[in-house]
């Protein structure tokens, strides 16, 4: 059956790059699919980065995608000059999405006890969601300034508290 399946950690920095975890290798989703390091294959480049699996919502580009030992690791770019962009971003750096999720065609699989394994697959979109499939597929850091200086601020105190003593 050719059917887009949904699946994946996640990090925006002040000039929309986003990084992050899309798919952890070894380890069940909630459904219990596996997909192993391998299957992913062959990657395009410049791979559309979606909201919510949204077709209408491209809000960026992913620019660098790759399996590593811990998983399908992702740098992408969010397009700011359009407000749905801006916005996704700024839930992003509030923790209300901070999940990452995959969508492609499974090409081969086979069944595993109760875990369906995925050996083969064609990656169609990766997005930024609320709420993905895998438990650890999550935005890896959401940087921004206000956040750095409320973390500079509070380590300065603590300094200053110690020089007190």
């Amino acid at each position: 059956m050719d059917r887009l399946e949904i699946k994946a950690s996640l990090n925006v920095s002040d000039t929309g790059e986003i990084v992050g975890n899309a798919w952890p290798f070894a380890e069940p989703d909630r459904v219990g699919d596996i997909i192993t390091k391998g299957a992913f294959g062959e990657i395009s480049p410049d791979l559309g980065m979606l909201y919510q699996h949204n077709p209408a919502d491209l809000i960026g580009t992913w620019t660098e995608v790759k399996a590593t030992d811990e998983g399908l690791m992702v740098k992408g770019q969010l397009h700011l000059d359009q407000p749905r962009a801006r916005s996704v971003r700024s839930l992003v750096l509030k923790g209300l999405v901070s999940d990452l999720s995959i969508g492609f065609r499974t090409k081969s699989s086979r069944k595993e006890g109760r875990n369906r394994i995925i050996d083969a697959l064609d990656l169609a979109e990766i997005s930024l969601v609320r709420s993905g499939s895998h438990p650890r597929a999550r935005i890896t850091s959401a940087k921004s300034f206000d956040e750095a200086a409320a973390i500079a601020a509070v380590i300065n105190r603590a300094a200053a508290a110690l020089a007190l003593r």
